[in-house]
């Protein structure tokens, strides 16, 4: 009898719990609804391109100049190498694989997200480009060899989260600029920014700007503009001049690798003193005056900080400090010996005893100063 009165007590309970798990729900996301809002709307490019193929030149400078280029994602980028674009033609996979791809894979950048070129590879008929460090984590090969139980690699290799554009050509790769690139892949990223060369170039005299836009270096520029113009150097060397090791130091930057053109850049302090070409079959080219029209880099302006000594106009005379005297309030007479006097002793109605003054405290004044 006890166990079936346990038995239905059981049963009562189960009764119970049945329209509390009846009234729940139950969400489960699964792909549609987590790619909802995922747009995947495509508009293939219309940029003319050249019909000659892509020499070495070219091709260091589509390196050059598309390397470290930030922009911002056109639409959700997942993570992986599986994106393909075609020049002016379609982008694979399609809308649906698209978003299946975001789904499993995950998503490298949301639209709007900044992204950069850390990496790029061009082979005959593509240029594969690496989005925010690429698909692939760093030294992961590297990550599964040891010595003696000692890893390579000391420090755990990082999940990779960037993405991987294969830009495809027909056939072979143009000579194709970098501009032509960015607009290729504007249906993705858009490069329409500004980089921070840029933005300095716009800042200096027309002379200075088209000489950064043209990649050339004239005597007088700085360090900045050079790297506006040729981007960073492929060598430096640091040298006395003459051989002195006392004499002046100065720092020259290489660009180029024979046969190609080489440049000599050569900085004293932070200015071109000197420029040197080596071109292939001609003579080398030495500049050494200044081809910037006497153009200086304003001073930095100083803010005035809490301190400094306040000046009256625009010379150097420093303003008087505080006073409690009246404006236009004459000083008194320079002259005397400035003396301080002390009130004489009780019973005395001369308060300015001038044949013995008595002498003030040694520890807070001292005779024959002014207070």
């Amino acid at each position: 009898m006890a166990v079936r009165t346990h038995h239905w007590a059981l049963l009562a309970a189960a009764l119970t719990v049945v329209p509390t798990i009846a009234s729940a729900q139950v969400f489960v996301v699964g792909e549609r609804s987590a790619t909802a809002d995922i747009s995947t709307d495509f508009k293939a490019t219309d940029v003319q391109l050249p019909s000659t193929p892509l020499t070495e030149l070219g091709r260091r400078e589509l390196v050059r100049n598309l390397e470290a280029e930030q922009g911002f994602a056109h639409r959700a980028l997942p993570m992986g190498a599986g994106l393909t674009l075609r020049a002016n033609g379609p982008l694979s996979p399609g809308p649906a694989q698209y978003k299946e791809m975001i789904f499993k894979k995950g998503q490298s950048a949301a639209p709007g997200d900044r992204v950069a070129i850390t990496a790029m590879v061009i082979k005959s008929d593509r240029i594969i480009l690496d989005l925010n460090g690429g698909p692939f984590a760093k030294h992961r090969f590297l990550s599964h060899v040891s010595f003696n139980d000692n890893p390579v690699i000391n420090t755990p290799v990082d999940q990779p989260t960037g993405a991987r554009i294969t830009l495809v050509f027909e056939g072979r790769v143009p000579e194709i600029s970098a501009p032509e690139v960015k607009a290729l892949l504007d249906p993705l990223v858009d490069f329409g920014v500004k980089s921070s060369e840029q933005a300095y170039a716009d800042t200096l005299p027309a002379l200075l700007k088209d000489a950064i836009a043209a990649h050339d270096v004239l005597v007088g520029m700085n360090h900045r503009m050079v790297l506006a113009a040729l981007g960073a150097p492929d060598s430096k060397i640091r040298e006395h001049e003459g051989g002195d090791p006392n004499g002046a130091r100065y720092e020259e930057w290489i660009y180029g690798h024979v046969p190609q053109t080489v440049r000599f850049i050569r900085f004293r302090a932070d200015r071109v003193s000197v420029v040197e070409i080596a071109e292939l079959g001609k003579a080398m080219q030495i500049h050494q005056t200044d081809e910037t029209g006497g153009y200086n880099s304003p001073v930095p302006t100083r803010e005035i900080a809490l301190g400094d000594p306040v000046r009256k106009g625009d010379d150097d005379t420093p303003a008087p400090g505080p006073s409690l005297r009246k404006p236009g309030e004459a000083l008194p007479d320079a002259g005397g010996d400035h003396r301080v006097q002390f009130p004489t002793t009780s019973g005395s109605t001369d308060k300015t005893d001038k044949s013995n003054p008595a002498p003030g405290p040694s520890s807070n004044l001292r005779a024959g100063t002014h207070p």
